[in-house]
């Protein structure tokens, strides 16, 4: 068979002309605005009928590796399989970053016959709200170092300005900077830096509000830095909100899309898992669960970073209740936690599966057992899985009562995933409560190390000295109650990205901690993270060529 890229698959299928998906929704002409044909902006208040909200279908992974696992592909498949089963089904999904589809990812659109279209638009421009969250996020950066130049009324130090500037490319040189030289009349000398929009506090902060008014509300509440003598200062005292939420208004509204086969889809926002809470917007979940009867949505990277935040916080603010949990995983990223080389993944290897299969059991363990919701095991499969191999998974996911299920829709679509989506309508229907890590009115140390011991199943957490006079500030803010989004690696469940697998006796060492204001919680960052990634020695940028016609190849 003939080799297709993701691309050559995607501009291979006819779309349905936007207006189509929407009639079908049951929107009116008066509840969306196109852009273009195939791609639409969605009003906040549609008029829709009550009916009883979707049932929120949460799909996450296993702890992810350089081999990749899928979990976008088969989030597709899935809603592909649901509607072939003539259920009512709509996605809710994340924009692509920038930063990632010039970098070392790519595209986030899927893959194979599991994507959604138009993918060249998605995984670009798309309808420009990474655009407008990064001009509103350097607005509030000009007006604060203007406020500065202009006499300073705020007394706001700058030594203690937090707030960065935003960009949407992956650049390590922007991390840290000097910005006012020249004079006098170019502003006042600081160190300053740079962060990519998807890390920006403006994106969590659009992606957990309700409307344009509570928008506007956290937007004031952001804070910018720290004055002489030691109070932080908001936007709303540099009077940004206003015009920040004029920048911010249409990129509140969720985009709609469909996948290759037709099949309705939410693209909203972008928060990345590993720095911020990493799921799509509230705002597109409350819509789609309004719009359908189930509603497939993800989190990103593996399940104790976006699957822990998207139920600690994001469903813990949104009152969501999720019917069923599905946890991607690959034979391949299963014997890479085994010990096996990149190189050699695709090699049959029983013992260096069975000896990664602890990370997949620690996630299902954490899903069911923590959280309390019923789960399945979707196995991504690829063309040289051994069927030995594909079975030893299956029999241990039925040790925890969970389903391992292999899936094909990269190759097939939706007939790939009919098996899965059947298992997941079964899920459904069982009676289960969303039960949380932690309790809000825990300390910020307790919370935190509940997450270490409960969630990655550490020793504990230990502060660096700077960490702990943060806990004091932060106290002192009025934060303490807030919910804790962890920004570690995506690669381990500790702070090491070499602790591969299910490890234990290991500690988890925050080295600062600082409040996402607008959004409502605190940021503990451990290890290495960064909030501006750079480039690798070969960037997906390289690959991507435009012929004469404008038409896009190698992007994937």
């Amino acid at each position: 068979m003939e080799y297709k890229s993701d691309i050559e698959i995607a501009q291979s299928v006819k779309l349905q002309p936007i207006a189509s998906i929407a009639e079908r929704l049951g929107l009116q002409s008066a509840d969306w605005e196109p852009y273009g044909r195939y791609k639409a902006k969605l009003h906040l208040n549609p008029t829709l009928p009550d009916r009883q909200p979707g049932k929120v279908i949460l799909v996450t992974a296993l702890t992810p590796t350089p081999a990749g696992e899928g979990k976008t592909t088969v989030s597709i498949g899935l809603l592909d399989a649901l509607q072939r089963l003539q259920k009512k089904a709509v996605g809710a999904l994340r924009e692509p970053s920038l930063g990632p589809v010039f970098g070392l990812k790519g595209g986030a659109a899927g893959g194979g016959r599991a994507q959604i279209a138009p993918m060249e638009d998605i995984n670009l421009h798309f309808t420009g709200d990474f655009h407008a969250i990064t001009s509103a996020h350097n607005l509030l950066a000009a007006l604060v170092d203007n406020h500065i130049y202009q006499g300073n009324g705020l007394r706001l130090d700058p030594r203690r300005v937090t707030w960065k500037r935003a960009l949407d490319v992956n650049d390590r040189q922007l991390r840290n900077i000097v910005t006012g030289l020249g004079g006098r009349t170019q502003g006042m000398p600081r160190e300053d830096g740079f962060e990519i929009t998807a890390a920006s506090e403006i994106m969590a902060t659009l992606c957990l509000a309700s409307d344009l008014p509570d928008l506007q509300e956290r937007l004031g509440q952001l804070i910018v830095g720290y004055d002489f003598s030691g109070q932080a200062v908001r936007a709303s005292q540099v009077l940004a909100p206003m015009a920040m939420t004029a920048l911010l208004r249409e990129a509140l509204q969720p985009n709609l899309v469909q996948t290759l086969e037709g099949a309705p889809v939410l693209v909203h926002g972008g928060p990345f898992a590993n720095i911020a809470h990493g799921c799509n917007s509230l705002l597109a979940t409350r819509l789609a669960q309004r719009l359908g009867d189930y509603v497939v949505t993800e989190a990103g990277f593996g399940a104790d970073l976006g699957a822990e935040k998207f139920l600690d916080i994001k469903c813990r603010l949104g009152h969501l209740q999720p019917a069923a949990v599905v946890i991607v995983a690959t034979l391949r990223a299963l014997k890479y936690h085994g010990g096996v080389a990149l190189a050699d993944l695709q090699e049959p290897d029983l013992m260096a599966l069975e000896r990664g299969l602890p990370n997949l059991l620690q996630h299902i363990e954490n899903i069911t057992q923590v959280f309390g919701l019923p789960a399945v095991v979707a196995i991504n499969r690829f063309p040289n899985d051994a069927p030995e191999e594909l079975e030893l998974v299956a029999q241990r996911c039925s040790q925890l009562q969970v389903q391992g299920i292999a899936t094909d829709v990269w190759a097939q679509g939706g007939p790939g995933g009919e098996e899965l989506a059947r298992e997941v309508l079964e899920l459904c229907q069982r009676p289960s409560q969303l039960q949380f890590a932690y309790p809000l009115e825990a300390s910020i140390p307790e919370k935190l190390d509940l997450l270490v011991r409960r969630i990655y199943r550490g020793q504990g957490v230990e502060f660096t000295p700077k960490a702990q006079k943060e806990i004091a500030l932060l106290e002192g803010l009025g934060c303490a109650q807030w919910p804790i989004c962890v920004a570690k690696t995506q690669y381990s469940f500790s702070d090491n990205p070499k602790l591969l697998g299910a490890p234990r006796d290991f500690k988890v060492t925050v080295r600062h901690l600082k409040p996402s204001a607008g959004a409502g919680f605190i940021v503990a960052l451990t290890g290495e993270i960064l909030t501006m990634p750079g480039l690798p020695a070969h960037p997906a940028a390289e690959r991507i060529r435009v012929d004469a016609q404008g038409r896009i190849s190698g992007l994937s």
